[in-house]
């Protein structure tokens, strides 16, 4: 007798056997309303997986808490992507550890005086290392917020990731997706590849599209990544996305037609590398502005934005001496390198602000190998605040100087045309077709 079968004879199997068949048995459960799911996650061991049904889900408050594991989540998916549809004063919220969630729609939620989706399940429980991937978060054009101010989503914990999502004509204030930051909140979150379209001017303060912290945490390093991602029309205010703390990057991301910047706000040591801004000469379309300390500017793309001031295409501003967190503080030590900027109405602004406190101009500067060539009767560099110790090295910049004196470096030989980046990029957003993908 083969020892495997002599084992089997007396009602022995190894333990290491058991072990080693345990995936293959992984749970697959459909439910049909919040708490059977809630119950269903609950109840779920790694690798497991509850279906969402397909349907709407009005009203539905679904609590979403969970221990997966590393390389084995739990599983929280739709029956069919984009068909498990929650409407009316619906919310989620996650919790837990190792959860995936893909395939929601979430639109035209109102009623619940809450933000849509939070990866926390109370100020007690939060979401650490989970992912919310392929879902739609959508307000239609014709509908009518009935929430002041809210958000659509919060991300708390750390080492959480959204990606492949949808955001579509949010309308009221409050930031579209939100990073919060504190004792339990330590960041390393991911942004990648999502969609974020249509979010009409609101006329104040309070309508960004990303944010990253608040003044009360600038100095924390959240180290949050914001890569390839696609901002169509996000004209909620001047900073479509804002930057309040350390050590993010934003790369390789693409603005079209937005009539905001990525605003380096509060923090220091960001880096905002490789990303495309296409202003189609668009009213208000912006590039980056820069405030604070240690930040890196490189190799980025800027093309026909019709922004200035603050909206230019890299604007560097000027601070306030003993900045409160909520004011700006000195712009030192940034690098500006390897970025193209053609047809802009403000190229290169330097020493900028429209508060009378902010006297500091930038120092410790450095441009080195970009190429600028001005709009035909704008400069390619204007300067309100003489920089100090600003270096220029490299640079080929075709138009007149405004406020700054010419220096070594600063010019190069003649341009040849500009050699535009991949101006559309298609894995981003939903997977699936409803509503149409931007």
């Amino acid at each position: 007798m083969k020892p495997m079968n002599r084992l089997l004879a007396f009602g022995v199997l190894p333990v290491v056997f058991l072990l080693g068949l345990a995936p293959v048995f992984a749970a697959e459960v459909k439910v049909v309303d919040p708490e059977s799911a809630r119950k269903a996650v609950r109840d779920a061991k790694p690798g497991d997986v509850v279906v969402l049904a397909s349907g709407e889900w009005k009203d539905a408050d679904l609590r979403l808490d969970g221990e997966g594991a590393e390389g084995n989540p739990i599983t929280i998916r739709a029956e069919e992507p984009g068909k498990t549809m929650f409407t009316g004063a619906s919310r989620i919220r996650l919790g837990g550890s190792h959860l995936v969630v893909s395939g929601l729609t979430l639109m035209n939620l109102n009623g619940a005086k809450a933000d849509w989706l939070e990866f926390r399940i109370d100020s007690k429980r939060r979401a650490n290392h989970c992912r919310v991937t392929d879902c739609m978060f959508y307000e239609q054009e014709d509908s009518t917020p009935q929430e002041e101010k809210n958000r659509w989503v919060g991300i708390f914990g750390t080492n959480n990731q959204i990606d492949h999502c949808t955001f579509r004509g949010k309308k009221n204030e409050g930031a579209t997706l939100v990073v919060w930051l504190g004792e339990e909140d330590t960041g390393g979150h991911r942004i990648v590849a999502n969609a974020f379209v249509d979010r009409p001017r609101l006329g104040k303060n309070g309508g960004e599209t990303i944010r990253i912290g608040d003044s009360k945490t600038a100095t924390i390093r959240a180290n949050c990544l914001v890569e390839g991602n696609v901002f169509n029309r996000c004209d909620g205010e001047t900073e479509c996305i804002s930057n309040k703390s350390c050590g993010n990057v934003y790369r390789n991301n693409l603005f079209t037609e937005t009539a905001g910047t990525l605003t380096l706000r509060h923090g220091n040591d960001c880096l905002v590398e490789g990303n495309t801004f296409v202003g189609s000469r668009v009213s208000g379309t912006g590039g980056v502005r820069v405030i604070g300390q240690g930040h890196r500017i490189v190799g980025n793309f800027f093309s026909g934005l019709e922004g200035d001031g603050f909206r230019g295409a890299i604007c560097l501003v000027n601070g306030i001496p003993d900045s409160p967190d909520h004011g700006y503080h000195q712009v030192v030590d940034v690098e500006i390198w390897d970025n193209s900027i053609f047809d802009c109405k403000e190229a290169i602004l330097i020493g900028h602000n429209d508060v009378k406190e902010a006297t500091l101009a930038p120092r410790g500067l450095r441009f080195e190998g970009n190429q600028v060539l001005a709009r035909k009767g704008r400069p390619a560099v204007r300067a309100e605040g003489a920089p100090e110790d600003a270096v220029w090295k490299g640079n080929q910049i075709e138009g007149e100087l405004v406020g700054i004196e010419e220096a070594e470096g600063m010019r190069g030989a003649q341009l040849g045309p500009p050699v535009f980046p991949k101006g559309k990029r298609d894995d981003v957003g939903v997977s699936w077709s409803w509503p149409d993908k931007p």
